[in-house]
């Protein structure tokens, strides 16, 4: 593991994607689904196969977008126990965030209830719709950015939907969908700051990130590469994104470092901030959930197959409703490589 975290900081990863091809999404299994969609094999030299395959996958760590399960409808002992849960309890537990305008947010303008809205949302939604046959049957948790994969591992939460990167340290710990979004990590600043971008504008600079945010990663790697400025201070993290927001507001920090797809939307909030430069990672968000779920695994991923298909109530659709107002109109930027999968699984 340490060999291959060295790799990743050598590359200018550390964790988080500072570049596409440095780290890797990853599904870790003890169950498998077959190919064919029609139940659980129970033998074990398939079961064996798809762990030799995973484990591989970990140590190389290079193809993010092509380490996850093949896709599967078919139901296995996770999603059978999601749907044996009784009367009110028999709902899908998301953490999501709840304070990312236009991801996941509570929009005090739809109502008494102000109900969870964004792209995050949508695609819970659509999740629950497939499984359980109601878009509305979920339960949604909201999950500060540094308990997201404490919840799956604890069981609190059956997935997480909320901007989550996928990366090599995080496919030790959880297993991830394919990837349903394309962003990178930029910087936020006030219009009037000298700051230009992520390079020497920084130094002597205090940069705000998210605890377990792979922003913060990036940023620390970088600095011990040499690649960030040695004066630049990064040692404020608070528990959610938005709270970089508040602390640049109140001039605490001078910039924030974040996805730019987030980035872009906490400077719509907010009309004196604006994205500087350019981003300078390429990642992808993905739909987290427990190691050895590999059932749920394969059902997200034909879930998202069909969501990419599907022109009119699917991926470009909700694209179109939340982010394009903040991200352009042209969604193919954002919009992920076609999927690939683990072979032999």
């Amino acid at each position: 593991m340490r060999a291959r975290r060295l790799r990743a900081g050598l590359k200018g990863w550390g964790g988080v994607a500072t570049m596409a091809v440095a780290c890797a999404l990853v599904a870790v299994f003890a169950l498998c689904v077959p190919l064919s969609g029609r139940g659980i094999d129970d033998g074990r030299s398939v079961t064996q196969a798809s762990q030799t395959t995973v484990e591989k996958a970990e140590e190389d760590c290079e193809a993010p977008e092509k380490q996850t399960l093949s896709p599967s409808s078919a139901d296995g002992d996770t999603i059978q126990a999601i749907k044996d849960r009784e009367g009110e309890k028999r709902k899908l537990i998301v953490g999501v965030d709840q304070n990312s305008y236009r991801w996941g947010y509570r929009n005090p303008n739809s109502g008494k209830t102000a109900e969870l809205e964004g792209f995050d949302i949508d695609l819970v939604h659509r999740i629950a719709d497939d499984i359980l046959g109601d878009p509305d049957a979920v339960q949604f948790k909201a999950i500060p950015t540094d308990q997201r994969i404490p919840a799956i591992q604890d069981g609190r939460v059956d997935m997480v939907v909320r901007t989550m990167t996928i990366n090599c340290d995080r496919i030790e710990d959880v297993a991830f969908s394919a990837p349903y979004f394309k962003t990178g990590q930029q910087v936020l600043a006030p219009k009037s700051s000298p700051v230009k971008g992520y390079d020497d504008t920084l130094a002597d600079r205090k940069i705000c990130t998210a605890a377990g945010s792979t922003a913060y990663s990036t940023l620390e790697a970088d600095q011990k590469d040499g690649k960030l400025p040695a004066t630049t201070d990064i040692s404020t993290t608070v528990p959610n994104q938005l709270d970089c927001l508040v602390r640049l507001q109140l001039g605490e920090v001078d910039a924030v470092v974040t996805d730019g797809a987030l980035a872009a939307s906490q400077a719509a909030q907010d009309p004196t901030v604006q994205l500087k430069g350019d981003a300078f990672t390429a990642e992808y968000y993905g739909v987290a959930m427990k190691k050895d779920a590999d059932d749920l695994v394969r059902r997200v991923n034909q879930i998202l197959v069909d969501y990419r298909e599907d022109t009119a109530n699917g991926w470009q659709a909700s694209y179109g409703k939340w982010l394009s107002a903040t991200l352009g109109k042209d969604a193919k930027k954002s919009e992920p490589p076609a999927p690939q999968y683990l072979r032999n699984t």
